[in-house]
């Protein structure tokens, strides 16, 4: 086996060039409508259309993807394809007079709503650097018209991270910029990016595909947009909560109504509609493909009957005074008819995959069973925006089984299986050594039988991760299976996989868990619960403390105790017996930076046991961003 060999992608296969046939005759390609949706309005674009941050490196590269032109190529569905190419059309868009939309620089839309003097946002895409160009292209062709207000939709970082691009915290203090987001947004943003940040961040490289080379054969996008910007996250909290439907806001003369959607797509989360413009916006409850109701980059599972119950009411409330519904991501849908047939093919799409996995696990399928027999209904399955580009029925009908039953199928034999290694080992034990193994997933890989070929190869890497055979047909494997992918996230799993199986650990592309911004957000109880889950249980089962923390700027005093491996907190009470040390910090911030080891600036001082925090430091784990997916 040459180097070329083990290093380069390999060719799509004639069964995956088969299905792609089939696919063209099947897919009802002869409807343009989207092509000139996505390319209605049309104003302006910034050519190149690429982005750096201050030390000049590459945040947002839109122009990586300009060979998403002509047919489609053999290593690509034709249909992912096609709303790839779509994605990547860039440029500043008049939605209707006095709401525009900047696209294509970003994994989401900025949308701008002119108001009577300045200008009100709508989402603010990932990170700074993105956000402030995108707002420098519509001040080009519309005027310098001032912030007004930002409205984040819902509580995903590529709605609010890039905020710093369009106003800053000090205009939000004057009183001259409102921030305006539905209630939970804080609590619920903060959250979903640290506690589990690392690992989400780690498989969200996967998932978006940021680190794996564009191409015919490489990234083509996500499916939901391009892929997430790497510029500088932040965050400035809400001035102004939603908290009920129907709650009416107006700034700058723009009258804001909006209806709550939490537990949709984002626990936090709301749509608004503008009278004056007769526009609504749906955040990303409706876009145009089927969404995810268990993220691969890993969430909370979503709940597909409230999703639709939201879509419903949107439709009865707002569809008959709307010219337009538009998105935060993709392009915007004009006219009341097809607004109408959009939300309500939307809504039927989340209802119907509920209902029926619903039905089936109570005739006692699995969840995987289910996920092979569920089919949409024509309507569904010929509508461009119910197609699984960024969720997927496979996959969706897993999560719903996941909500209501849990990880566990029912089935004792595999209530307590071995884990993977110890699996693999006796998979290949049985399969007469790693050898005979390769040798059964050589045969499958040359029958297009992919999904077996992986399952053999994912137990021969983690028996012998050095096994370069079985490594280099586990990549081509994965190759295969994403050539053929209509899933655009499903297809950058496979692809980083098999990168990562050639060339090694490529870790995470972002660590959205570590920006400052998010950090400073924290508060006092989210911080000691972001301590607690870096607890090492066994290391710290001896240990036993009692700590109190004091913040001056907040006027909190927090107790913490460890004992049996368990970190716990609470605020102080007056019966409390004396702690073994306490930490007195003048500010928050003061805080964040104690716990990340400057323990020498001015505004710390220890009182009791100077070496208590150290004994708690010495039993906290460090997260790895770089943990293995494809190998053990």
């Amino acid at each position: 086996m040459t180097q070329s060999d083990v290093t380069q992608p390999v060719e799509p296969s004639a069964f995956v060039k088969a299905a792609h046939r089939a696919a063209l005759e099947a897919l009802p390609f002869d409807d343009v409508r989207d092509l000139e949706d996505a390319r209605r309005g049309f104003l302006a674009r910034t050519e190149p259309n690429v982005v750096r941050d201050a030390e000049g490196r590459t945040v947002w590269d839109n122009a990586s993807y300009a060979f998403l032109t002509g047919e489609a190529p053999e290593s690509v569905h034709p249909s992912l394809w096609r709303v790839s190419s779509l994605n990547a059309i860039d440029g500043l868009f008049e939605v209707v007079p006095g709401v525009y939309q900047v696209r294509g620089f970003d994994l989401s839309n900025l949308s701008i709503i002119e108001g009577d003097e300045g200008i009100i946002i709508v989402d603010a895409l990932t990170s700074r650097e993105p956000a402030e160009a995108a707002l420098a292209l519509y001040r080009e062709h519309r005027g310098p018209r001032a912030v007004t207000a930002v409205v984040y939709t819902h509580c995903h970082v590529d709605h609010f991270g890039g905020v710093l691009g369009v106003t800053d915290q000090a205009a939000v203090d004057r009183g001259d910029v409102q921030i305006i987001a539905p209630a939970g947004f804080t609590e619920h943003a903060i959250s979903e990016n640290v506690y589990a940040g690392t690992a989400m961040s780690r498989r969200a490289s996967y998932m978006y595909g940021t680190l794996l080379a564009r191409g015919e054969r490489g990234a083509v996008g996500s499916g939901l947009g391009q892929n997430p910007s790497t510029g500088e996250i932040g965050l400035i909290v809400p001035t102004i909560d939603i908290t009920e439907t129907g709650q009416v806001v107006t700034i700058d003369g723009v009258q804001m109504q909006f209806q709550l959607a939490p537990g949709s797509e984002a626990p936090a989360e709301m749509h608004i509609y503008f009278p004056r413009y007769r526009a609504l916006c749906m955040a990303e409850n409706a876009t145009h493909t089927l969404h995810n109701l268990l993220t691969l980059r890993g969430a909370v599972v979503r709940d597909p009957r409230a999703w639709a119950g939201y879509l419903t009411e949107a439709i009865d409330v707002f569809a008959d005074r709307s010219d337009v519904v538009f998105s935060p991501h993709h392009w915007p849908t004009w006219g009341a008819q097809r607004i109408r047939e959009f939300l309500s093919l939307q809504r039927d799409l989340y209802a119907y995959l509920h209902d029926q996995t619903l039905r089936l696990l109570n005739k006692g399928y699995q969840g995987a069973e289910i996920a092979e027999m569920l089919q949409l209904p024509p309507a569904l399955e010929n509508a461009w925006h119910a197609r699984g580009y960024y969720g997927s029925v496979s996959h969706n009908v897993k999560a719903i089984y996941q909500r209501y039953m849990g990880w566990f199928d029912g089935s004792p034999a595999r209530l307590w299986p071995h884990p993977p290694a110890e699996q693999a080992r006796r998979y290949v034990a049985a399969m007469g050594g790693i050898d005979g193994a390769v040798q059964i997933a050589r045969t499958a890989y040359d029958e297009g039988d992919y999904r077996w070929a992986a399952t053999v190869l994912d137990h021969v890497v983690f028996t012998d991760s050095g096994h370069a055979a079985g490594r280099e047909l586990y990549a081509r494997t994965l190759e295969q299976l994403a050539y053929g992918s209509e899933n655009a996230t499903w297809r950058n799993f496979f692809l980083s996989g098999a990168t990562e199986l050639r060339t090694g650990n490529f870790g995470s592309a972002t660590t959205s868990s570590g920006s400052p911004q998010l950090l400073r957000e924290l508060s006092p109880a989210q911080i000691f619960d972001s301590i607690a889950i870096l607890v090492d249980g066994p290391r710290a089962w001896d240990e036993e403390l009692t700590l109190e923390v004091r913040i001056d700027d907040v006027e909190h005093t927090h107790r913490l105790t460890l004992r049996n491996g368990v970190l716990v907190h609470r605020e102080r009470i007056a019966h409390d017996d004396e702690p073994d040390a306490t930490l007195i910090v003048n500010t928050k911030m003061r805080l964040l930076a104690f716990l990340a080891g400057d323990a020498e600036s001015p505004g710390v001082r220890i009182e009791g046991d100077g070496n208590a925090f150290s004994r708690l430091a010495a039993v906290l784990d460090t997260p790895d961003p770089a943990f293995e997916i494809v190998l053990p």
